[in-house]
């Protein structure tokens, strides 16, 4: 896995523009994983493919992530800011990817694996949530579940969530007015994809700037170190 260009990343934005979430984060591994086939990517766990989204916007942004959060009692808008290292750090030695995992349940054996990328792919045309979790549930059961009692699907899940702890990151959150707290669930791939695109449209409106004032070509402005770009983009302002 390596870092990617300003040229690379722009490129990944202009394909994953008007695709289903899932795809981007394919688009952005298959981009940085050039020694993994797209194959390998879809068959990583959530949290595996999590984990190197991570990795992947702490070289490219850094390794604090700011964002913001409306209060889930007064909607007071509160200030995030975060650490990518820290979030790895819930990360644990998972299996190979796609290996069938197994849990005993009153003494009976529920064999599963961990939900991927194709999972998500498969269910997300339909609407109804409860529906659609049920569907990625059952696709990643081994077990025949017909029949099986909550308690016993129940104790899966948990062990899904467990052994592949940033498939679902969850902030424990505090309104700083209010002083009310509760837990929001963190989706790295559409925090790093705001990002993206944000950067992506100041990057262009850049471009614009400079190919008018210069007539630079595209590639040539790209090709600069950022601080140049920078200097020049004050110059024409100046």
């Amino acid at each position: 896995m390596r870092a990617l260009t300003a040229i690379e990343l722009l490129g990944v934005w202009e394909q994953g523009t008007g695709q289903l979430p899932v795809r981007r984060g394919l688009l952005l591994l298959a981009a940085a994983c050039p020694e993994s086939s797209m194959d390998q990517l879809c068959h990583l766990s959530i949290g595996q493919r999590d984990k190197r989204l991570l990795t992947l916007r702490e070289w490219t942004f850094g390794p604090q992530l700011t964002g913001i959060v409306d209060c889930a009692r007064c909607g007071q808008w509160n200030e995030l800011t975060l650490n990518a290292g820290d979030l790895r750090a819930a990360d644990v030695d998972l299996p190979p990817s796609g290996g069938d995992l197994e849990v005993s349940v009153e003494e009976r054996p529920i064999w599963f694996r961990l939900p991927n990328s194709n999972d998500l792919l498969a269910v997300a045309d339909i609407a109804d949530t409860d529906a659609r979790h049920d569907r990625l549930f059952a696709r990643c059961l081994r077990t025949p579940h017909e029949g099986l009692p909550p308690q016993v699907l129940e104790k899966v899940e948990e062990e899904m969530a467990r052994i592949d702890p940033l498939a679902d990151i969850r902030l424990a959150l505090t309104c700083a007015a209010c002083r009310h707290t509760w837990q929001a669930p963190f989706d790295i791939l559409l925090f790093f994809w705001q990002e993206i695109h944000a950067w992506a449209r100041d990057l262009l409106r850049d471009i614009h700037t400079l190919a008018l004032a210069y007539g630079w070509s595209e590639a040539d402005i790209l090709s600069m170190n950022p601080a140049r770009r920078q200097l020049y983009l004050e110059m024409t302002t100046g």
